[in-house]
């Protein structure tokens, strides 16, 4: 295990690029290497309102490390974790980069071995930092925050209800986690109330949607006030047009950003987006690695990135997309729809970026979930939630609890 002094110097590199860091990683790392090998990789699924993918990672050493992967097996995760794992028996945990780069997505399923190789990805930062007894944001190259604020997705019933919205907006500042920014998505309207409404096919909102959308969110921000942010959801379902008229119609509430209002796949619509948009454009949870980045950024198509780890490489390929966009004073974010495990894990993530805006979270709540990692005091208190100091990413499984939300036929992976 790496001595105190080694760990006192590694804990000064803060905001070093990643060529930078992997530099300090790797010398830190260097007299660890070929010590330690990999002996398996194993998964356990926990159900709640979705199921969750744990990976762990055993070594010879009788050291693990384990992290989040996306989906359930439903969506082929745990069946790409299986099909890759034998690349991994026998191999140095500690070559994280080449362990992740040499990968190669040949065979047609690409979205799943892409989540799968993400959630291993961040469980070897784990087994790194155990390995070599410091936290994950310091093999990261340290952090410039030591606490990362959470957004949710609070929404009141019916936010063309201005009863209904000073009610939620009591709710929400009422709730003891402190959560003070709030995604959620306004409805739209059917072909009762407007013959030109809501159809799932057409990506065209109707000028009696888009000046209901603006009430209903003005509603939402006079309930509200300005001490809280506000962020507008979408699901990728507008054209540019209908997108350039939503961000003119939600302009007046300041919102945090517009998140998502058009396809996923890079276009010269995005760009012509941004340079009509009022509000700041916020898109990424999709992406699968910095090259589908790269068009948004340096097409000025993209205001906030917007990664989900588990998408997008996890650790190292993320800090590097954050890099790209710090090149362009572009400030991150994480999705997640997660465990409290990638919770945390993006947590830390979020602690090595220089300009970072939020974690999403559907947890932090008091919950069983935030109980499936041990903590002595609430997890998220003020909004904000600490960023873990102990080895790796700094969180321990609840056996009792993890085995009590586990999913049918799952068995605790001891």
């Amino acid at each position: 295990m790496i001595p105190q002094s080694r760990r006192s110097f590694l804990a000064s590199l803060t905001g070093l690029s990643a060529v930078g860091f992997l530099g300090a990683f790797n010398q830190l790392a260097a007299a660890e290497r070929g010590k330690v090998k990999i002996t398996g990789i194993r998964t356990m699924i926990l159900k709640g309102p979705r199921t969750y993918t744990l990976i762990r990672i055993d070594t010879d050493a009788g050291v693990h490390g384990f992290a989040e992967a996306y989906g359930s097996p439903g969506l082929g995760v745990r069946e790409a974790i299986e099909g890759v794992k034998g690349l991994f028996i026998g191999r140095d945990p500690l070559q994280i980069d080449r362990l992740y780069t040499q990968f190669n997505y040949s065979d047609g399923s690409a979205h799943a071995q892409q989540r799968a190789m993400s959630g291993i990805e961040m469980a070897l930062w784990d087994l790194a930092g155990k390995l070599l007894n410091v936290p994950a944001h310091s093999l990261l190259g340290g952090k410039f925050r030591d606490k990362v604020r959470l957004y949710d997705h609070a929404s009141p019933k019916n936010y063309l209800d201005k009863v209904a919205c000073r009610d939620w907006a009591q709710a929400v500042k009422a709730n003891p986690n402190g959560i003070t920014a709030h995604k959620f998505e306004g409805p739209r309207t059917t072909a009762k109330d407007d013959p030109g409404g809501f159809d799932a096919a057409n990506r065209v909102l109707t000028k009696y949607e888009l000046r209901q959308i603006r009430q209903g969110w003005e509603n939402c921000r006079e309930a509200l006030g300005w001490e809280h942010d506000l962020m507008v959801h979408c699901h990728w379902q507008y054209d540019t047009r209908t997108s350039i008229e939503l961000a003119h119609a939600v302009e007046s509430i300041k919102p945090l950003w517009l998140e998502d209002p058009m396809p996923v796949p890079y276009t010269d619509g995005w760009k012509r987006l941004v340079a009509s948009s009022p509000v700041p454009i916020c898109t990424g949870e999709n992406w699968m690695r910095r090259s589908d980045a790269l068009p948004f950024v340096v097409n000025s198509a993209v205001d906030i990135l917007h990664l989900d780890l588990r998408n997008s490489g996890g650790f190292l390929e993320s800090k590097r997309c954050a890099d790209l966009a710090d090149l362009y004073s572009l400030p991150m974010a994480n999705h997640n729809t997660g465990s409290i495990v990638y919770s945390m894990a993006a947590v830390t993530w979020g602690s090595t970026v220089r300009d970072y805006l939020g974690l999403e979270t559907v947890f932090f709540e008091g919950g069983w979930m935030d109980d499936v990692i041990v903590h002595d005091k609430p997890l998220c208190r003020g909004g904000f939630v600490d960023v873990p100091n102990g080895p790796g990413l700094g969180i321990t499984l609840n056996p009792d609890v993890v085995k009590a939300h586990l999913a049918p036929g799952e068995e605790w992976w001891g």
